[in-house]
């Protein structure tokens, strides 16, 4: 794979698409890679009106080419020496991100579109495109002003999965120098529980020994250079994943991907951190 793969960026004039652009000209630049800026829209169908009102502005007022203009105008200003390209496709966003994944480092979104009534299916693009991904997604969660920061923490969270997703945490924190926390939940089996004192404690705690011999099997290759913190946690994976993201830059999840499947391929522990993470998500797509 080439080294010169850009970051891709969809846009779509909102306020998270916005910060989905100033994460992911941060991205291009720790990469030194070029940023692309994609607008996909079937324009006629619902974009230009819905817009055009959350902007105040006549319908047919609003261009998607303004709106790539401005996203291109942001990444310049963030980052003068990023090298910038843009374009705006004519087709459901969820076809032309997947299709732009193929030809990408990274693929970023925001995680809602606009509001009112197109904002259950601008937000499924996320959703769709994290499932179907060629290369791992980042979707921008967690500020709710106009700017997107990065390194207020310090530290990456990855949910421990395939070798594929934790050489992607230990790339990111090697970028950002910081910290990996390798984070693992376990829960212990409602059937194994006992109401004897003697036994009370001990399925509970096998269960915990289980999850630390498998965190440490799973990191047993990592990488010297990078710091790693091993933490099992018991609870829901989604759960505590969402409470990981509130101390977390950035949260890393892998995503199973079944070549021959169709449809959305997006487990429910994956589907709930997108919803509900404080930090943004990247998706790693994982071969069954």
């Amino acid at each position: 794979m080439s080294m010169d793969l850009p970051v891709v960026v969809g846009v779509d004039g909102s306020e998270p698409s916005l910060r989905a652009v100033d994460w992911a000209s941060d991205e291009a630049v720790l990469r030194s890679v070029p940023l692309r800026i994609v607008n996909a829209c079937l324009w006629e169908r619902y974009e230009g009106s819905a817009l055009a009102h959350d902007l105040g502005k006549p319908a047919g007022g609003v261009l998607p080419q303004d709106l790539v203009r401005d996203a291109v105008r942001r990444a310049g200003t963030r980052h003068p020496d990023l090298k910038v390209t843009s374009e705006v496709v004519f087709e459901e966003p969820e076809y032309a991100l997947v299709r732009e994944s193929r030809n990408a480092c990274a693929l970023v979104t925001g995680t809602r579109g606009r509001g009112g009534m197109t904002e259950a299916l601008l937000g499924s693009v996320s959703l769709t495109v994290a499932g179907h991904a060629h290369c791992p997604m980042i979707v921008v969660r967690g500020n709710h002003d106009n700017q997107a920061r990065s390194g207020r923490h310090g530290r990456i969270v990855v949910g421990v999965g395939e070798k594929t997703t934790l050489d992607f945490a230990f790339e990111e924190a090697r970028r950002r120098a910081v910290p990996v926390e390798a984070v693992r939940a376990w829960r212990c089996p409602a059937h194994e529980s006992t109401d004897h004192p003697l036994l009370a404690g001990e399925p509970a705690r096998l269960h915990a020994q289980q999850a630390v011999e498998a965190l440490d099997a799973a990191l047993q290759d990592a990488p010297a250079d990078v710091e790693l913190r091993r933490r099992t946690v018991e609870g829901p994976a989604r759960t505590v994943l969402v409470e990981a993201s509130h101390h977390a830059d950035l949260l890393i999840l892998g995503a199973r991907r079944h070549p021959r499947q169709f449809g959305l391929q997006l487990g429910r522990v994956a589907h709930g951190v997108l919803h509900h993470s404080a930090c943004p998500v990247a998706i790693v797509p994982e071969q069954a």
